[in-house]
């Protein structure tokens, strides 16, 4: 008798630990998920040689992803996105005047910019006199 009220009690006990975890969310109604926990942000950023982009063409482009984390081909993806999210988003802010020390050659290049900012839709475009110019804006989002 002691036998068989062991073994009842042993195979009660690893049928409670090995099927329980599994019963218990089952029973559980399901949850609602939310749609998304963040608003998409991906950007293509395109560089080109010329007064406008629809004459210069893109010689470079990078992807840069902010949402969840920042991701892509940009160089500084991280650093790019704290940027933008710094100057909540306005391309023009992080364009600048550049304030470093640049040849007055005049040889354009176009940046541009298109995709999502935290949901919603963006284009960007703009011409800098020469690369030197581009580069001393103080921003890393267009240097790539």
């Amino acid at each position: 008798m002691r036998n068989t009220a062991r073994w009842a009690a042993t195979l009660g006990l690893t049928a409670a630990a090995v099927c329980g975890p599994l019963a218990g969310p089952a029973l559980a109604a399901p949850a609602a998920a939310p749609a998304s926990l963040y608003a998409p942000s991906a950007l293509v950023l395109t560089l080109g040689h010329g007064e406008s982009a629809a004459v210069a063409g893109p010689a470079r482009a990078v992807t840069l992803t902010c949402a969840p984390r920042p991701s892509g081909s940009h160089p500084a993806a991280a650093l790019a996105c704290a940027e933008l999210r710094a100057a909540d988003g306005d391309f023009e802010l992080l364009a600048g005047t550049g304030g470093g020390m640049c040849t007055r050659e005049y040889d354009p290049v176009v940046v541009t910019v298109d995709g999502v900012w935290q949901g919603k839709r963006v284009s960007y475009e703009r011409t800098f006199a020469n690369e030197c110019v581009k580069n001393s804006s103080g921003s890393s989002l267009f240097t790539f």
